[in-house]
Formats: C-alpha cells, structure tokens, sequence
C-alpha cells in the first residue's frame, strides 16, 4: 500500500472518529441537555456531590471541555460558586474517562446492534426523544468503526524506518510531545477523540505505550484550553471556572510526566495490553487530579481569585453596570439601577426589531449573525435583572415597591420574549426564504412592511409608556393593538384572496407570509403589557378589553 493512500485511510479514520464523538454529543445534548442542567444545578451543596455531578455529566457528553462549556453559561449568570464549580470540573475530568475505558474494549461485535438499532430509531419514530438516542447509538457504532479503521490504516507505519525515528526523537522530549497532543487536541475539540487515536495507533504498534500516555497528558491539557478559547470574552467568574482546571490539569500533567521518566515500566504494570494500559492510565491520573485537588479547593480558589482579576481599563466597559449589589439596601435606588438596565435592554431589542425586516431583501449571513448576537445579549441582561430584582424582593418592600419590582420583572420578560421571536423565528423564515429563493408578491410584501413598521412604532410606544408611566400613552398603547388586530385580519383576508386568485408568488410564500403576519402580532401583545399595570390601577382595563372612557 503507498504511503498517499496509507495517510489516506488514516486521516479518513480520524475524521470519523471526530465525527462520530459530535454526533453523540450532539444528540446527548438535544435529548437531554435539560435535565444535565438540571443534575449541575442541583449537585452544588457540597464538593462531593459537585465532583459525582461533574462525573455524570461529562460521561454522558463524553467531554469534559463540553461541561465546561455548559458550566459556563451558569456562571455567567451567577448561579454557581467557585469552589462547587471546580468540583465539577475535576469531576467531568473522571467522567470523561470512563468513554475511553469503554470504548478501550473490542467492541466490534456489537456494532451492528448499534446501527440496527439506532437507524431504526431515528428513522422510524416520530418522538424527539427517541430519534435522539437513536442518534447517539449511530455515533457509537461510528465510533467503533472509526477505531478500527484507524488501527488497521496505521499497521504499515509500523515498519517505515523515518517515522521510527521521529517518534524516537519525540520520546526523548516529553515537553514537545505534551505540547503536540495539547494543540491537536485543542484543534479537533475533543479529548475522547484524540486519546481514542493514540490508544489505537499504539496498539497499531505504531508508538509505544510510554509515549501514548504523554500524549495522553498533553490531550487533558489541550482539553482544558478548550472552554478558555470558547470563552476568550466571558466574565471574570467564567474565567476563573476554566484558568483553574486547565491549571489543575497543567500541573497535574508536569508532575505525571515526571512520574513517568522516573517509573517507566507503569505502563505496563497498569494491564495486560497496550489499550487497556493507556486507558487505565489516563483513568489514574484523573482520579488522582480529583483526590488531590478536591481538599485545597477553598485554597485554590483564593489563590485564583488574587491572580484571576478583572483589568482596570474594563470597569467603563461593564454591560451591566447599573446593577449595584450595595443598592440593594435602599429599594428606591435599587429599582431605579434596574430600571436604567431595562432601558438598555429594550434599545437592544429595539435595534433587533428595526432591523430584522433587512434579512428578508437581501441574503446577507452576516446580518443574521449579527441579530442573533443581540439576542443573546439581551437574555443575559434579561437574566441578571431579574435575578437582580429577585434578591432585592427578599428584603422588606413597600406595596408600591415591590409592585414595581415585579412590573419590571415582567417587562423584561416581554422584551426577552420579543427577542426569541426575532432570533428563532422571524430569522430563521428569514433564511429558509433566502435558502429557497422565493419571493412575495407585491401586494403581499406591502402587507408584511407595514406590519414590521407598526411593530417598531409600537416598540418605540412601549419604551415611552414604560419611561412615563403616562396613562394617556398607556391608553393609546392598547387602543393601538385593537388597531393592528384588524390590520392582521384584513392582511390575512387579502392573502387568501391572492391563493384563490392563483398567485404564484402568494402561494410559495404562503407559510411564510401567515407566520411572519403572526409573529409580528406575537410581538406587539408582548410590548402592550407594559401598560397593563397603570391602566388596571386606574380601573380603564378589563379582563379583555378597554373599558370606554368616560368624556
């Protein structure tokens, strides 16, 4: 066999191994992303629960840097500390071993159990569930595959003479080869992948155990870079979250390396064959990373606090900034900080919405991009104010007060509302008309214009009435709705007359004229409520509509 066509193979073999370990991270996570959440959440009393949760989670995810990614989002909000936080962490770094162990075994008889069955699932159910773990079994028998392909694609190596003595000359410069492994690691976005191709290209022959489990260290190093990169911009708190572990497992792997030039034959004291030795091995030093690190973590975590701070130049960039904790003492004050986030929210979405009529004209990816951005910006501001005003409604709160409280709380939530329309669905018609090249009739896109534009005015109206706290544009506020419930209702019968009429163009577009004619309404009823709570105190709101005013 050429050597082209040896590299070939092995390069194919790779990439379905990377493959294959997306895929069922990818269907774990769109199965049961929710209830993994849910196991973090509740898993932080105590370090050892926080370890336990961290091991089942990245077991599940076969990827510690993928807890450490969904770590993140919890500490950007402020929903957990930093010493639990790191238990997850050195727990996830147990758990995703345990994959490796797994798949450390020959498995290849069970393989077309695997595809039989996950074919069958996914393709055979009509419940999301079902099709996910249907998924995740065609992403394991992939795997499977892949390990066998890689091994049998690397057998020639064994005997070429120069990568021999490449292999010898990286042996003897253990720092180089942890540095390899770290960046290949890093490159590919999983360690299970990485640590699964040295497993097979020692047992291939192709290196030795001793070198397989130097680079093995280097792809848990390179696995901890992997949220760092991801999260370049995140708060300090996610920062220190992912600086420690990747710290952990720095130190951790120096001190293993060392172990190694000392202690040369545990390798093979580990077990009886080369991939059960390296995946013992990799197992090892992560227990140990865990046993060792767990009892100095309150330590750790100061030490990390001291060298992990914020840059002066960044305070006058805070998003947040009107959010004082201090404030939370005098309510007034507090409301006031919240209120001037809220403002800041609604600019957001207030951009979003003015906007969001461009994507349907033109087919520029970047400007979706660009929105869907501003949607997460604003549910991170919509997060913090609301748990922001949580805390302070702990305290004690005048009616008037705690009133207001909650009248923000449910702003915000509209707002955040308005932006998932935007982002998951006006987007998204958005590119599915652009992907399938269809176009509205005239009259239709006249219709759908002037629906966007009283959207914004009615944005532009809510962010007044919320300002003001005016009756009178209160009032107009829900007498507006009234009127665009009517502008729908007609829009919807002139479009039904186009599809009788046999327009062409009308009846491409048809779905997606009715959705966007409805999303829009979705997001004016969303931006009414705010006047909802000035009205009521005045008594000129009914359960369902306007009581007349009196002249």
């Amino acid at each position: 066999m050429s050597g082209q066509l040896v590299l070939l193979n092995l390069f194919g073999g790779v990439a379905l191994l990377i493959w294959a370990t997306r895929m069922v991270k990818t269907g774990i996570i769109r199965g049961f992303g929710e209830r993994l959440r849910g196991l973090i959440a509740g898993a932080t009393r105590n370090r050892l629960a926080a370890c336990a949760a961290g091991i089942g989670v990245a077991t599940a995810l076969q990827s510690s840097a993928a807890t450490g990614l969904l770590l993140a989002s919890f500490a950007e909000r402020g929903l957990i500390a930093l010493v639990p936080a790191l238990a997850v962490m050195l727990g996830a770094d147990i758990g995703s071993t345990l994959v490796v162990q797994a798949m450390a075994f020959d498995l290849k008889s069970v393989v077309p159990l695997l595809l039989i069955g996950g074919v069958g699932l996914f393709m055979l159910s009509t419940e999301a569930l079902r099709r996910q773990i249907g998924r995740v079994l065609i992403g394991l028998a992939l795997m499977i595959l892949s390990l066998g392909l890689i091994v049998s694609a690397s057998a020639p190596l064994r005997d070429d003479w120069l990568l021999r003595q490449v292999l010898a000359h990286l042996g003897d410069l253990p720092i180089l080869a942890l540095a390899i492994a770290a960046g290949l690691t890093w490159l590919v976005h999983s360690s299970v992948a990485t640590i699964l191709m040295f497993i097979s290209l020692a047992a291939a022959g192709v290196i030795d155990g001793w070198l397989a489990c130097v680079l093995v260290l280097g792809a848990n190093v390179g696995s901890g870079l992997i949220p760092i990169v991801v999260n370049l911009g995140a708060p300090i708190a996610v920062k220190r979250i992912l600086y420690g572990n990747l710290a952990f497992r720095f130190i951790a792997a120096v001190i293993a390396v060392v172990g190694l030039i000392l202690a040369p034959g545990l390798v093979g004291w580990l077990g009886d064959g080369t991939a059960r030795s390296i995946a013992h091995f990799h197992t090892l030093f992560n227990v140990v990373l865990a046993l060792g690190f767990l009892p100095l973590l309150p330590l750790a975590a100061r030490l990390i606090e001291g060298t992990v701070v914020e840059p002066a130049t960044a305070a006058a960039d805070l998003t947040i900034g009107h959010l004082d904790e201090t404030a939370l003492a005098w309510p007034a004050v507090a409301l006031s900080g919240a209120s001037r986030e809220v403002l800041r929210m609604a600019e957001r979405v207030e951009v979003m919405l003015r906007d969001v009529i461009l994507p349907f004209e033109d087919d520029d990816s970047a400007r979706r991009e660009a929105l869907q951005s501003l949607d997460t910006e604003v549910d991170r501001l919509q997060e913090s104010i609301k748990l922001y005003l949580t805390r302070l409604t702990r305290g004690p709160l005048s009616e008037e007060d705690a009133r207001r409280a909650f009248d923000l709380i449910v702003f915000t939530t509209d707002l955040e509302h308005v932006g998932d329309i935007i982002d998951k669905n006006l987007l998204v018609l958005a590119a599915k008309k652009q992907r399938l090249h269809l176009t509205f009739s005239d009259e239709g896109w006249e219709e759908l214009k002037r629906m966007h534009a009283l959207a914004v005015e009615h944005m532009r109206l809510a962010v007044a009435v919320f300002q003001t706290r005016d009756p009178e544009l209160a009032r107009r506020l829900v007498e507006a709705k009234e009127t665009v419930r009517d502008i729908e209702r007609d829009a919807k019968r002139n479009h039904i007359r186009r599809l009788r009429d046999g327009a062409t163009a009308s009846i491409e577009t048809s779905s997606l004229h009715l959705d966007m004619l409805r999303d829009f309404k979705r997001i004016i009823a969303h931006l009414t409520t705010v006047a909802h709570p000035i009205l009521e105190k005045r008594g000129e709101l009914s359960t369902s509509r306007l009581i007349a005013k009196q002249v």
